[in-house]
């Protein structure tokens, strides 16, 4: 019998949100209790020894994996939330959709200038929302060590994007196709 990889346990379910997308779902993946740790040790693995401060976690799937991954480092979590859902003064950083645009913050003081900070999320699509919160990160003073994630769709140019900005970046597995 063949071990499961971590793409084995992520379900695809075609035609969501919209006709001609197969929208991977990572749920399968956080309810199985092998899942869930087999994708935090391999998210984890790469920046094993290195000095991690933080890690900082995209809205919403984002926040699961980083307070798993920041548990293992024993560090502290911050989360990049959507516009007005965080209570105290905010950086806000804007980006594109598919159509339109959208807001994430994060609290102004929620990290100390010269921290190393991990961000972490579930699906490398276009990076722009991984763009946003590198942005953010950066606006705070921090050093954004790396990006993790569960899933690249590489067609959608997303690792392209961020590479060129010169981040280094741990995926898991990937998805041909939108």
């Amino acid at each position: 019998m063949s071990r499961k990889t971590v793409r084995d346990y992520i379900r695809t379910i075609p035609d969501f949100p919209h006709e001609g997308i197969l929208f991977r779902d990572v749920t399968t993946l956080f309810a199985d209790a092998r899942g869930m740790r087999l994708c935090v040790d391999q998210l984890l693995d790469p920046y094993a020894g290195q000095r991690i401060d933080a890690v900082a976690g995209l809205e919403a799937r984002g926040f699961i994996l980083g307070g798993a991954i920041a548990h293992q480092l024993g560090t502290g979590f911050v989360p990049i939330r959507k516009k007005g859902k965080l209570p105290g003064p905010t950086f806000a950083q804007d980006y594109a959709l598919e159509y339109g645009q959208a807001t994430v913050e994060v609290h102004r003081d929620a990290l100390p200038a010269g921290a190393r900070v991990l961000l972490v999320d579930d699906l490398l699509a276009t990076g722009g929302t991984a763009r946003a919160g590198i942005a953010l990160l950066e606006r705070l003073g921090c050093e954004v060590m790396g990006c993790a994630f569960v899933i690249d769709l590489p067609d959608l140019g997303g690792r392209k994007a961020l590479e060129a900005m010169g981040m280094e970046l741990h995926t898991l597995c990937s998805f041909e196709g939108a």
